[in-house]
């Protein structure tokens, strides 16, 4: 594996856990959730500069049903992205609060909650879209899997989605989605890591459906 490949699967692998460590916000403090929001605005930019081939071509070359999605994804994770930094500033109580910025906190609340949770939906979307690339590295390591093992893997996959279901539904995301609950409810007594694991599930949940949305669209291109 090249340099320049290793170099991008290990800044999505950031990004993946600061997106992750960003969701508890209140549970780990205000100042830590702006440093960590910080660390994935510069890693969201190190991604795309790593990726500057990808954006070279998107006047370049047809469209497939996969690359529409895709390019898709991408412009609303950006605009997703833009906002949620822009809000951040604006209500930074800690490394902008020099700044001092006034009379914007409500409309930039309402802004950055609803970028946080779209954003988290996106980019596992986004990541689940490219999961492929992760699935053929892993086949790699076996010259002929064994079809046991693969219907053991795809079973695994299926019950954390599942519960990547439930997690969804449980943590109350469909409302803050939907805009339909203003603030984030959190108990201040359960273990971050229950939290946390609670969501990595939920991500799970949006990377099966962006995996099995791929080869959905790839089949339609070979149609």
């Amino acid at each position: 594996m090249r340099a320049k490949q290793k170099m991008k699967i290990a800044v999505d692998i950031l990004m993946t856990l600061a997106l992750l460590l960003l969701m508890p916000y209140e549970m780990i403090g205000e100042a830590a959730h702006e440093w960590i929001g910080i660390v994935m605005f510069l890693l969201f930019i190190t991604h795309h500069v790593l990726n500057r081939k990808w954006t070279g071509n998107l006047l370049k070359g047809r469209y497939t049903p996969l690359r529409e999605v895709q390019t898709i994804l991408v412009i609303l994770i950006l605009i997703d992205m833009l906002g949620s930094m822009i809000s951040g500033i604006i209500l930074s109580r800690h490394v902008f609060s020099f700044l001092n910025i006034r009379g914007l906190s409500m409309v930039a609340r309402t802004v950055h909650m609803t970028c946080a949770y779209w954003g988290f939906v996106l980019m596992s979307l986004h990541l689940g879209i490219h999961w492929g690339v992760m699935v053929g590295m892993a086949g790699r390591l076996f010259a002929r899997p064994l079809a046991a093992r693969t219907w053991i893997a795809r079973l695994a996959a299926l019950a954390a989605a599942a519960y990547g279901v439930y997690a969804f539904v449980k943590r109350g995301i469909p409302g803050y989605l939907l805009m339909q609950v203003h603030f984030v409810f959190f108990d201040y007594e359960e273990p971050v890591i229950l939290f946390i694991l609670d969501y990595v599930a939920a991500m799970g949940f949006f990377v099966f459906l962006g995996y099995y949305l791929s080869m959905v669209l790839k089949k339609w291109k070979k149609r």
